[in-house]
């Protein structure tokens, strides 16, 4: 699998978005320490755009931009043969056909380098108005590998949105059993209660999410 393949599978550009929301608070709710989140969503990150970001603690990483412009996903596996570190620049293909409206994306600070390289081996884009994810023309690797790019693990709970693939990654990386009504709740969207929270981990109250759900943009009640 590569972007060509999770771009086919991402959904429209708002249930992305909210998917994505319900991600980071299910991991707020899990890991009240930001700093060892898995996801995070930032509704305020500038005047017309939201984030929606991974980081896995290893150095694999994805953001996605949410604007008026439409979206932009970013991702970056730093085993890859395709890291701009192996090739002295970004993979021929990846960022080449991204259009004018997400050029601040590929140029922002936060997503590249030190010397402003852009961090990253998948991309795709949705603009507004379109029907369809886009990718760039890419020469994949050659060597035989599933996962050339990373984005068939940086994405998998993008491409299967499902509660029982967050329960079963979760209970996983957090080795903790885990509530599947707690995750189909929020997976759902649906308001935060103090008996959902407690479900997720008995250790932390719904006030004590409060920084973290007006930072995500959660609703609360």
């Amino acid at each position: 699998m590569t972007i060509e393949d999770v771009a086919r599978q991402l959904p429209e550009t708002a249930v992305l978005r909210e998917h994505c929301r319900s991600l980071a608070m299910l991991d707020a709710a899990l890991s009240p320490e930001w700093e060892w989140r898995y996801h995070s969503f930032d509704h305020r990150w500038s005047e017309t755009e939201v984030m929606a970001s991974m980081r896995n603690g290893s150095g694999d990483e994805y953001a996605i931009v949410f604007s008026p412009a439409g979206a932009y996903v970013r991702g970056f596996a730093h085993e890859s043969p395709m890291s701009p570190y192996v090739e002295d620049g970004p993979w021929s293909g990846v960022l080449d056909e991204v259009p004018d409206v997400f050029r601040s994306c590929v140029e922002e600070p936060a997503f590249c380098d030190e010397q402003g390289v852009p961090v990253v081996t998948a991309c795709t884009w949705r603009q507004a108005g379109a029907d369809r994810w886009a990718t760039g023309t890419i020469d994949f690797p050659e060597e035989p590998r599933e996962d050339p790019d990373g984005a068939q693990y940086l994405f998998r709970l993008l491409t299967d949105r499902s509660p029982e693939a967050f329960q079963r990654w979760a209970q996983d990386y957090y080795e903790v059993e885990i509530g599947l009504d707690a995750v189909r709740h929020i997976l759902g969207s649906r308001p935060l209660t103090e008996s959902v929270v407690n479900a997720l981990n008995p250790e932390i109250t719904l006030a004590e999410l409060a920084d973290d759900i007006a930072e995500i943009g959660y609703p609360s009640g």
